[in-house]
C-alpha cells in the first residue's frame, strides 16, 4: 500500500475493495474475540489461550488494527485529493465558459450598429412596402446569480446562444446594455414576429434550466403597426435600456473573465 500517495482513478476500485476485505476481516476478529470473552460467562466452560497462540492473536489483531486505520487515513487523503481536484477542473470549465460568453457578448453589435442597421432595413422596407418588427430581449438574472458575476456572464451567454439559433440569416441581433439585447427582423409583420417570440421563449427557457438561472421578457415593435419612422422604433426600443444605478450587472459591464 502507498500511503498519500497521488490520485490515480484506476486503482480506486481494487483499493475500496483491500479496504472493505480488511474491514470486515477486522470485524470478523473482533466478534471472535468478544465471543471468546463472552463463552465462559454463558457456558461456564472458559476457553483458554495461552504461550504462543495467545502471542499471535494478540499480535496479529494489533496488526490489523494498524493496518485498518492506516488504509482509513489513505482513503481520506484519497477523496479529500479527489475533491481539491474537482474544485480545480470545475473553476477551469467555468472559467472557459465565462471566456467563451464574454467574447460571444463583446462582440455583438452596440446600440450604434443597431441605429444604423435599423435605418437601412426600415429604407429598403419603406420604399418596398414590407413590414419591418423589432424584438426586445430583457434578460433579468435571478437572484441567487446576482451577487456572481461570471455566473451571470455565463447564463447571458447560453441565452444569446439560443437565441441565435432560432433566428434566420437575414436577422440582426444587437446588445443594447447588459441583458437587454434588440433583434432586427426584416420583413416580418407582428403575426410572424409573434411567432419568432415563441421560438425563442422555448429556446430561452431551455437554456434557463430547471433551477431558472434567468428570467426573460422578448417586446415586439412592428413598422407600420406600431411606428411610423425609424427614429420611433428606436425610441420605443431605447425605453427598455436600464439606467446606470439599476444595478450590479450595468457596472460590472463589460464582463471580465476569472484569472
Amino acid at each position: 500500500m502507498r500511503v498519500f500517495d497521488h490520485v490515480n482513478p484506476t486503482t480506486l476500485e481494487r483499493r475500496q475493495w483491500h479496504l472493505s476485505i480488511l474491514a470486515i476481516t477486522v470485524i470478523v476478529i473482533m466478534l471472535t474475540g468478544m465471543a471468546l470473552l463472552m463463552y465462559p460467562a454463558v457456558f461456564s466452560n472458559p476457553v483458554i489461550l495461552s504461550g504462543l497462540t495467545l502471542r499471535i492473536t494478540f499480535f496479529g489483531f494489533c496488526a490489523l488494527g494498524v493496518l485498518l486505520i492506516g488504509y482509513l487515513v489513505d482513503r481520506q487523503i484519497v477523496i479529500g485529493n479527489l475533491r481539491k481536484r474537482i474544485v480545480a477542473e470545475e473553476y477551469q470549465i467555468t472559467r472557459v465558459r465565462q471566456e467563451a460568453s464574454v467574447d460571444l457578448l463583446n462582440h455583438l453589435p452596440g446600440l450604434d450598429q443597431f441605429r444604423d442597421c435599423l435605418a437601412m432595413v426600415f429604407r429598403r422596407a419603406f420604399n418596398l412596402q414590407q413590414p419591418l418588427s423589432v424584438l426586445v430581449l430583457d434578460l433579468k438574472p435571478s437572484p441567487e446569480l446576482v451577487i456572481n458575476i461570471a455566473e451571470v456572464t455565463i447564463a447571458f451567454g447560453d441565452a444569446i446562444k439560443a437565441t441565435i439559433r432560432k433566428l434566420r440569416g437575414e436577422d440582426t441581433l444587437c446588445r443594447f446594455a447588459p441583458g437587454v439585447f434588440g433583434i432586427v427582423l426584416p420583413g416580418m409583420d407582428t403575426l410572424s414576429a409573434r411567432g419568432v417570440v415563441d421560438r425563442l421563449s422555448d429556446g430561452l427557457r431551455d437554456a434557463a434550466g430547471a433551477s431558472e438561472r434567468f428570467s426573460f421578457q422578448i417586446e415586439v415593435l412592428n413598422f407600420p403597426e406600431h411606428a411610423a419612422t425609424a427614429r420611433e422604433m428606436e425610441e420605443a426600443a431605447r425605453r427598455f435600456i436600464p439606467r446606470e444605478d439599476d444595478g450590479l450587472i450595468l457596472r460590472a459591464w463589460p464582463p471580465k473573465a476569472l484569472p
